[in-house]
Parts: structure tokens; sequence; C-alpha cells
């Protein structure tokens, strides 16, 4: 298979990108020498601009191309676009997200050799050249992305930097939470107590918990991270607390989000993408999960630890639950206790070093 011009389409959302990277240090392990793109939504271009493995960032402009059924002007924007992914002249697409519009895109490249899932959704499949079968259905998003990497003879990628943070931002980071009132070289948990589904956020308040835990047994204050709609969580565990988090929910650049997560010593999490990235550096992660599997969408590597619903109904993958409005709503959730979530991290800690 050509790789000298090898396009890689996952386009979002936040933790699938990132659970993606190993396909691309794999890549690049075996052909050094290819010219490597990756086509990413305009808000998720952070997580990838200025990697080192990649020659060039293509964004997709979801909200404008989303509206091409609907406006004469965004069909003709997206079909511009598909018009410039073919004068790219790429030997090889990789499409990991495997929905209609990305198998599109692999298709208008031109593209001799296009793969992508066979169990790819909205007719994805339809657009490939080669298709990727996989051996069972409970198999961990890193493990389902290195596949493609096996299909096309890829071998399992010797570096583990997936997601390299430069010195200059760590540096950056440093001086921010200084400047927010972190003493001087003190380490840091990260908590972030947000994640899309409503389903997926342990109760805010039980956060506070372990951040208070965390303080009072080793001293370490907690930094709050999350986008615009984490805010409410974020308040409510700096009016909670005790141990004074810093807050910088909706306070940081998505670039700056992953260097203060490279620069902790543990996070806690729901099932979120900044847990994906920790994993990816290399954090110890503590993660909590309901409605999700963590064989399957868990922290990837070792040394993390998770907590998953006891829950008849768990994992549902379901964004609203089943018993919405009753006694056992989100129970899968709220029978995680807090002491059990602070004790793992505190284990973390511990073991952590950093």
């Amino acid at each position: 298979m050509n790789f000298s011009r090898t396009l890689i389409i996952k386009p979002s959302s936040m933790g699938d990108i990132v659970q993606a990277l190993p396909v691309l240090t794999a890549l690049k392990e075996a052909h050094p020498d290819a010219h490597v793109s990756w086509l990413v939504a305009s808000g998720l271009a952070d997580l990838v601009e200025g990697h080192p493995r990649l020659e060039e960032v293509i964004l997709f402009d979801r909200g404008r191309f989303g509206r091409a059924g609907r406006s004469v002007g965004a069909m003709l924007d997206f079909l511009g676009f598909l018009k410039g992914l073919r004068r790219k002249r790429f030997t090889t697409v990789l499409d990991l997200q495997g929905l209609f519009r990305s198998g599109l895109a692999a298709l208008a490249t031109g593209a001799p050799n296009r793969v992508g899932f066979r169990e790819a959704r909205e007719m994805a499949p339809l657009f490939y050249t080669s298709e990727v079968a996989l051996a069972r259905e409970e198999v961990h998003a890193v493990d389902r992305y290195l596949a493609v990497a096996r299909h096309v003879g890829l071998a399992a990628p010797k570096a583990t930097d997936h997601l390299p943070v430069s010195e200059a931002a760590r540096s950056a980071a440093r001086r921010r939470l200084e400047q927010a009132g972190l003493q001087k070289g003190a380490p840091y948990a990260i908590v972030c107590a947000y994640a899309r589904w409503e389903t997926k956020q342990w109760p805010a308040e039980r956060f506070a918990e372990v951040a208070d835990r965390l303080y009072e047994r080793v001293g370490a204050r907690s930094v709050l991270v999350g986008g615009e709609a984490a805010i409410p969580a974020g308040r409510t565990i700096s009016g909670r607390a005790s141990s004074a988090p810093i807050d910088l929910t909706n306070r940081t650049t998505l670039k700056e989000l992953v260097a203060v997560i490279a620069g902790a010593r543990v996070l806690v999490s729901d099932d979120s993408g900044p847990m994906h990235i920790a994993a990816a550096m290399g954090i110890p992660v503590v993660a909590v999960f309901g409605p999700t599997s963590a064989r399957r969408t868990g922290p990837y590597g070792p040394g993390h630890r998770t907590l998953s619903g006891r829950a008849p109904c768990s994992p549902c993958y379901r964004r609203e639950c089943l018993y919405a409005g009753g006694s056992l709503a989100l129970c899968c959730l709220r029978n995680i206790r807090a002491d059990e979530v602070a004790e793992l991290l505190l284990e973390a800690w511990q073991e952590s070093g950093r």
C-alpha cells in the first residue's frame, strides 16, 4: 500500500481523536517520509495542530457543512471542500470516523486505497476499497483504531508520546497556575466533573468531597477543567470544597487544557475527553463510569483506575436514563461513593510520584 500521501479522517470528538493518535504514531514509525494529513473539525483542531508527526491539518467546518442539505451556499462550500481534497492527490485514506460524510470525503479524494470499518454506519463502507472487520464488539476504542493500522500492514507503535506537549507550553501552563494561586513547584490534581452526556456526569458535590480528601491527606490542590458547559459543575465544586480548588473551567484554549493536564500528577474524571488526554500522556487517571463501559472507552494503558456503576442496567450506552425522574435515576453513578473514588485517587497519587 502506498502511504506517500496519507489522509487520516477523524474529525471528532475530543476523546475519539486522542484515542486515534496511536494510528498516526504507527504510520510515521513505519513510513517516516510519508506526508500525513489529518481531517479534523475546526473546533478541535488544537488537538492536532503543530503535531510533530503531521505535515498538514485539514479543517472540516462541521457547522457550515452540516447545513449543506438546507442551504445552497453551504452545499457549494461543501462541494468546494471535496474538490480541494481531490487536488491533494492522496494515495491512501484511513477513515476512522465511519459515517456517511467521512466516507464521502474519502471517496472524493480519489485515493486508490480507502480503508474503513466494515460495521461503519450510514452506508460509509460503500465508499471504501478495503474494510476492516473487528473480531468482537467489546474491544477498546484504541485497539479498534489500531486494527485499521494492522489491516494495512502497520505494526503496533513503539513510542508512547502520542500527544506531545512542548516544554514551552508546559512552562506557560505552570506560570498560569502559579498566578492563580498554586504554590511554585507544588504538584496538583486535575478534576474534570463534566461529560457531554448527562448520564455520564457523577454528582459535582462528590467531586468536591474528593478534592477535599486529597487536600486533607496530602495537601494537594485541585484544578478544575472543562469547557463552557462545565461552568455550573465548577461553581458547585468551588462553592462546596474547602480546599480552594483552582477553577479553570472555560478559561483555557484546547492547547492550554492539554498543557495543564500534562503537568498534573493525577486526574479524576467522568468518562470524558480530558480523561483520554491524560491517559495519552501517561498521567494516572481515576475515572467514574455509569452508562458506558471502561473496557470499551476507559483510560487506555497501565496505571489507571476505574469505578463502574453498580446497576443491572449498566452499561446501557444511553444519553437519557431509563429511570429519569424516578428514585432509581442515574443509580449507576449515584451508587459510587466519594470515599471510594478518593481512596483510588490517593493510591494513584502515591504511586505517581511526579
